[in-house]
């Protein structure tokens, strides 16, 4: 569940980290990609309950955020809608694996900090694990599309790799559940 980052924006869908990490699992499991361009946590969230009941996932990958912070949008309103989502997403029996994103310096360090936080404050509250930073790695400089903001698809393995740590061990049912 993202925005254009996961959607594959400007680049070949199969090249999309997504679609990496679908190669990665083969048939083992179904990954469902419901990222939209341009999505925002309030979009995301009011898309969310639907998705849920259509798929009944076990675990459900957000990443959304940064379409809120590139609008200025409040970083309260942002945590709340992410709370939501998280909440919901429990709730229908899915564990969560929270992916971070940062705005760029440009915003203020006031809101750069805040919006950064939002991330770690509800990975801590509702104890799930976090990927403080998607594109951690990425070389900002020449891994990024003409629009400054996109990375191609040369990032995007790097992507898949910063996902990949949190992820592999929510994979694994426990002894429990076998």
């Amino acid at each position: 569940m993202g925005d254009s980052l996961s959607a594959a924006y400007g680049i070949d869908p199969q090249a999309g980290w997504v679609n990496l990490l679908k190669q990665r699992l083969g048939d083992e499991h179904e990954v469902v990609n419901a990222s939209i361009s341009g999505e925002t946590t309030s979009g995301g969230s009011g898309r969310l309950p639907d998705i849920l009941r259509q798929y009944h996932p076990d675990i459900v990958l957000l990443e959304l955020g940064g379409n809120d912070g590139l609008r200025g949008l409040s970083p309260q309103q942002m945590q709340v809608n992410l709370a939501k989502m998280i909440e919901r997403s429990q709730e229908a029996g899915a564990e969560v694996l929270l992916l971070g994103i940062e705005v760029p310096p440009n915003y203020g360090p006031a809101y750069t900090q805040a919006f950064r936080e939002v991330f770690i404050q509800l990975a801590s509250e509702h104890d799930v694990p976090l990927v403080p930073f998607l594109l951690e790695g990425v070389d900002l400089d020449g891994m990024l599309q003409s629009d400054g903001i996109h990375p191609t698809a040369e990032a995007q393995p790097i992507i898949l790799e910063n996902v990949w740590p949190k992820l592999e061990p929510m994979l694994s049912p426990s002894d429990e559940e076998k």
